[in-house]
C-alpha cells in the first residue's frame, strides 16, 4: 500500500476484537517508534507496552477510551533529556514523543493492527497510577490491536477542511 493510501485508510477504531497483536508484530510497530527523529536525536521518548489484565485494568481507571484494546502503549518523554530551544521557553518533548507515537500509529496500520491515539485522560494521574519517575511526562495512550466486526471510522472521518484553509504562504 503507498503511503497517501495508508493515511488515507487509517482511522482511530473505537472497538477493538480481544485477538492478541502477535509479539513480531508489536516489535515492528515499537522499532518504528525507535527509528523516530527526535531533536538533536537526544530520543528522549519512553515507551511502555500495557497488555497484562492488571496493567489494562490500570488504563480502564485512568479512561474510559480502551475500547477493549488488548495492548496500550504509553508515551512518555524524560523532561530532563529534551532540547530547549532558542529563549529558554519551549523544549522538544512533547514534540519528540509525539512522532514516536505517529511512527508507531502508522507502521500499526501499515501491519494491519488498529489504533487509536488516546488523549481523554489525565497524565499527571496516569503517571502517578503507573508509577513513573518523577522527571518521565506521559504524552499519550496509543490504543492497538484488531477491529472488532463492525467497527469502522466515525462518520466525520473523512471531512477534511481544504488546503486553502488550513495552509497559507508567507
Amino acid at each position: 500500500m503507498d503511503y497517501m493510501s495508508l493515511v488515507a485508510q487509517r482511522y482511530s477504531c473505537k472497538r477493538y476484537d480481544p485477538r492478541p497483536v502477535p509479539e513480531e508484530i508489536l516489535t515492528q510497530i515499537l522499532e518504528a517508534g525507535r527509528l523516530a527523529p527526535t531533536a538533536k536525536n537526544l530520543q528522549e521518548q519512553k515507551i511502555y507496552v500495557i497488555r497484562s489484565a492488571e496493567g489494562l485494568a490500570k488504563v480502564d481507571t485512568v479512561t474510559p477510551c480502551r475500547y477493549g484494546a488488548p495492548v496500550v502503549v504509553m508515551v512518555a518523554f524524560d523532561k530532563d533529556t529534551v532540547y530547549t530551544y532558542p529563549g529558554g521557553v519551549y523544549n522538544s518533548g512533547a514534540e519528540g514523543a509525539a512522532i514516536v507515537a505517529t511512527h508507531m500509529l502508522l507502521a500499526a496500520q501499515a501491519l494491519g493492527v488498529n489504533s487509536c491515539w488516546l488523549n481523554c485522560f489525565d497524565p499527571d494521574n496516569a503517571a502517578k497510577v503507573f508509577g513513573l519517575p518523577e522527571n518521565e511526562r506521559v504524552l499519550m495512550l496509543l490504543d492497538l490491536g484488531y477491529a472488532a466486526e463492525g467497527a469502522g471510522p466515525l462518520a466525520n472521518h473523512g471531512k477534511r477542511k481544504p488546503l486553502s484553509e488550513t495552509v497559507k504562504e508567507l
